[in-house]
């Protein structure tokens, strides 16, 4: 089959703690208020993406995996993950906190919810000025502790509490206990799992005026309690050269600044390649001889069969670029 880079349709996700910048981030008109979540590429099951440029336009990614597999996907990557998309990229806004969460890793999920794990990261896009998010413990506590806090509402106070900026990153490994604060805007980059514990909500209620269900002893045993020196990525930017954000067994992320044209050569990745653009707007051009425009608030897929791709950015362009090794 002849494959091109791919873009999706949003699946733009209504939620409770939603605000309003991703319809004007993606250049989404009307507008709509209340919209937490873009699920940009998904393979999520009842939430998958569906394509919506060129000939395959209406196609779902499931459809087309199943189609054309390793062409796809890569090799490696579709022996390991078979008709299953690995990564799930989406844009959050968090108008109001995110409750407190964990994920399984891989082991514990498949024994519990025949599923994966969800290791994730976050870059910060936009943050107001007291933006915060909660990434892992700020002192050392026990499973028993861990209970007994939940019970005496004084959970927060063992989170190590980050005020964020854009351009911030945060690894967040199966284990680690985290949340979004109010007035993050942020792209987040993630294993195929839709597993989340709820572990504090602020004593929020939902829509229906109960309290949200929360996962305590669910959690308990899914919980990393190791206190780390540090939380957040550092890096260096560095205009006009990729650089490495993270790299773990579920993806790598670079970071794309490019003020001029970058040819990037993926014939030695046996992996499929994301584009997600955080700012400006840049034309992609592949080895197949397809060119197409990428703008703010969209990705594309890469196909693992695509060899060279030359990306010519307008003025300016910020891009992060994901893969499977």
């Amino acid at each position: 089959m002849n494959l091109y880079p791919l873009k999706f349709e949003p699946i733009l996700k209504p939620v409770i703690w939603g605000g309003s910048e991703i319809c004007k981030f993606k250049q989404i008109a009307p507008p709509r208020d209340g919209i937490g979540e873009s699920w940009e590429i998904s393979g999520v099951k009842d939430h998958v993406s569906v394509i919506s440029n060129g000939y395959l336009a209406g196609t779902s990614l499931q459809e087309l995996l199943i189609k054309t597999g390793s062409q796809l996907v890569g090799k490696k990557v579709y022996e390991k993950y078979g008709n299953t998309f690995p990564l799930l990229i989406k844009f959050i806004d968090a108008r109001e906190n995110l409750s407190i969460q964990v994920h399984p890793d891989d082991e514990l999920a498949k024994k519990r919810h025949n599923s994966f794990g969800k290791t994730e990261m976050w870059y910060v896009i936009n943050a107001t000025p007291d933006a915060f998010i909660y990434s892992g413990f700020a002192k050392k506590i026990t499973p028993e502790e861990y209970v007994e806090r939940i019970k005496n509402d004084t959970f927060i106070e063992t989170l190590k509490k980050h005020h964020v900026k854009p351009g911030d990153v945060f690894f967040i490994p199966a284990g680690r206990v985290h949340a979004i604060g109010a007035g993050c805007f942020v792209a987040e980059i993630q294993q195929t799992s839709d597993i989340t514990y709820r572990i504090y909500d602020y004593n929020r209620k939902d829509a229906d005026g109960n309290p949200r269900e929360l996962h305590t002893e669910l959690a308990k045993d899914a919980i990393d309690y190791t206190v780390h020196n540090s939380y957040k990525t550092e890096y260096v930017p560095c205009l006009n050269q990729p650089v490495q954000l993270v790299t773990c067994p579920y993806f790598t992320t670079n970071l794309l600044e490019m003020n001029e044209p970058i040819r990037r050569i993926y014939h030695h990745l046996d992996s499929f390649v994301i584009y997600i653009c955080i700012e400006g707007e840049s034309t992609i051009k592949d080895d197949k001889g397809n060119t197409l425009s990428l703008h703010q608030g969209e990705s594309l897929l890469i196909p693992a069969d695509t060899n060279v791709v030359e990306l010519i950015p307008s003025i300016y362009t910020k891009i992060l670029e994901t893969y499977v090794e």
